[in-house]
């Protein structure tokens, strides 16, 4: 039997100072610090015209009483304002939220 010999691997000198690694967990997640935040001024104004252009699509959703409860009036709850505008608002509102909190 052929005897098997262990090679010992050692490492040159450094010559350069090594420096401990530092933690990540005193770090934030996102790598910024405790002072800034996510996203900038713009950012957030995009935000909230975002979720203001979802409000007034819903609020333009509401209403809809007959003038009589034993009348109904098709005009009313299928009305242009109901079933094309406050949908287009909301998809907008949608639409500019996703760009605010994807842009640059």
């Amino acid at each position: 039997m052929s005897k098997k010999i262990k090679k010992k691997v050692v490492a040159s000198s450094p010559r350069k100072k090594v420096t401990p690694t530092v933690s990540r967990a005193r770090s934030s997640a996102l790598g910024a610090s405790n002072d800034e935040l996510i996203y900038g001024k713009q950012h957030y104004i995009l935000m909230v015209a975002g979720m203001g252009l979802m409000f007034l699509g819903f609020i333009l959703m509401l209403g809809g009483d007959m003038p009589d409860n034993n009348t109904w009036d098709p005009n009313i709850i299928y009305s242009n304002r109901r079933t094309v505008l406050a949908p287009i608002l909301i998809l907008l509102g949608l639409i500019v939220e996703i760009v605010a909190v994807f842009k640059k």
